[in-house]
């Protein structure tokens, strides 16, 4: 009798198994969040710019993207993470300090997290 007679094809209920074990074993991906930056009038391009370059490693040149989408649409989309880290980075901004360039402004920009829609 050769090898090959010894070995028999799975059967669809061991594959089904094998399938359904696959995927409990996938880790769940945790929900996304935006971190959402508002518009006001006391605070300037550069502070914006500055801002997301020290709390977000945004360049320049992103900085000055975003700063234009909040100064133009009323708020922007800074970053999409998970609930924990947009906490953060939200409480980050809110701790940011006043624009030194702006003589009304008394203090930091608001910022907001929402959840991300689903596809």
């Amino acid at each position: 009798m050769s090898e090959q007679a010894l070995v028999e094809p799975p059967s669809e209920i061991a594959v089904k198994r094998e399938r359904e074990t696959q995927k409990r074993k996938k880790p769940k991906r945790q929900p996304r969040y935006n971190v959402v930056l508002w518009n006001d009038d006391d605070h300037s391009y550069a502070y914006v710019m500055v801002m997301l370059l020290e709390l977000f490693g945004h360049s320049l040149e992103k900085g000055y993207l975003l700063a234009t989408e909040v100064d133009t649409a009323g708020r922007t989309i800074v970053l999409t993470t998970t609930r924990e880290h947009a906490e953060l980075k939200r409480d980050q901004i809110h701790a940011y300090g006043k624009d030194d360039m702006i003589a009304g402004c008394k203090g930091s920009m608001s910022a907001s997290i929402e959840p991300v829609e689903e596809e």
